[in-house]
């Protein structure tokens, strides 16, 4: 039996070189920058290869956030068109919790472990991969594995690293950055001096939204659910802050905008929402909302049934946009779209948000970190909803 490998020769280079093998090949560390030839049948192989262990997070069963281990897993093979990253960090999406609790399938095909965000260090490169070098700092939106040492993606999913922000916690950027740019500025189209309500303001994807929106120009609002998260919406940058446990947050938004509640509708509002509550906010939305004011549905954790006064959507002409509704969550919506689709938002978003990150406009907010064993603990952390922007984990190196 004979096949081409693609392995790296020195740290160097752009390009990997194809070797035949009889034997199973595998890799050392690209800081050795040599391969050893395994002729023991000891070894697991897949087909021709002979894989390396690395640690990762394994869902052991569906359910709580002791299920989560730390085992010792096979290292990704990376294909055509993707690269091989060593993990600096990874950052926590509700998504995961969904999946720690089986509460969707994966996509045909990928990786079983958790993670749709990470940074790090590329470790090799596969073929008609022409960007991207080892040794390149990186960060990358990922279809799964970030919880891990190493993670094989799609070399189009991947964003260099922002000046000023350090490796790790470049990982709390790529979920967000794709989330916020692709549904309030690709789809939704907010412009300089239009109105922009975030709900969850304190959230990862909240506390970007109200830097980015700012940057751009809009006047933005932020719902949170405490006088430490309201501060902290402030001091991103939100324009008005509502704490939606005491506040009508329609009230008040009619309130700042100069709205009024007439027979049929209400005027005045916002121009563009987004939203992760779903059903239980859908009719506030639209009445919160301007004339042609467009509602953006990220997701629908206040349950997916609401009812709506049709009238005035025809009235004012009202836009609801939402991510496909098969999952929870948004970053495993962007997780099932297609490979073209995600590569045109990194586009967009290294061509239209990173130089907002590099000018220090927006920044990364990061709450705590975890090492990669104590992935229960960071579970719990997020599912309490007392922590204020990103939960990243580090793999003990």
């Amino acid at each position: 039996m004979s096949c081409n490998l693609q392995v790296p020769t020195v740290m160097t280079h752009t390009r990997v070189h194809s070797i035949p093998c009889h034997a199973a090949i595998y890799l050392h560390s690209h800081f050795h920058s040599k391969v050893s030839i395994l002729t023991t049948p000891h070894h697991r192989s897949l087909g021709c290869v002979a894989v390396e262990a690395m640690k990762a997070v394994v869902i052991t069963t569906p359910g709580d956030p002791e299920v989560l281990q730390l085992h010792d897993v096979d290292d990704p093979l990376i294909n055509d068109g993707e690269v091989l990253i060593k993990v600096a960090a990874s950052a926590l999406n509700r998504a995961d919790t969904f999946q720690r609790k089986g509460l969707y399938e994966l996509p045909s095909g990928k990786t079983p472990y958790l993670g749709h965000e990470c940074s790090g260090t590329i470790l090799a490169v596969g073929n008609n991969v022409t960007r991207w070098k080892i040794g390149d700092k990186v960060c990358a939106l990922l279809d799964g594995g970030g919880y891990a040492e190493k993670v094989a993606v799609t070399a189009s999913q991947v964003l260099p690293i922002p000046p000023g922000v350090s490796l790790e916690d470049a990982a709390s950027l790529p979920e967000v950055a794709c989330t916020v740019w692709s549904t309030v500025f690709m789809t939704s189209k907010l412009s300089a001096a239009e109105t922009f309500l975030v709900h969850g303001g304190a959230s990862g994807i909240g506390t970007f939204a109200i830097q980015i929106a700012k940057c751009q120009g809009a006047r933005v609002f932020a719902t949170a659910g405490s006088d430490e998260k309201l501060a902290a919406c402030k001091d991103l940058g939100a324009d008005v802050v509502i704490n939606y446990k005491t506040e009508d947050f329609v009230a008040r938004v009619k309130e700042e905008t100069g709205g009024k509640v007439a027979s049929t509708y209400i005027t005045a509002g916002v121009d563009v929402i987004l939203d992760h509550i779903g059903g239980s906010y859908l009719q506030r939305n639209l009445d919160s909302l301007n004339i042609d004011g467009r509602l953006f549905l990220i997701s629908i954790m206040g349950g997916a049934i609401g009812e709506v006064n049709l009238n005035g959507m025809l009235t004012r002409r009202l836009t609801i946009h939402a991510l496909d509704m098969m999952n929870l969550d948004v970053a495993a919506r962007l997780r099932f779209r297609s490979a073209e689709k995600k590569a045109e938002i990194i586009r967009e978003v290294e061509k239209n948000v990173w130089p907002a990150v590099a000018a220090g406009k927006v920044k990364p907010v990061v709450y705590k970190y975890f090492p990669l064993s104590e992935a229960a603990a960071a579970h719990k952390l997020m599912e309490s909803s007392i922590h204020i922007g990103k939960i990243l984990l580090r793999p003990q190196c």
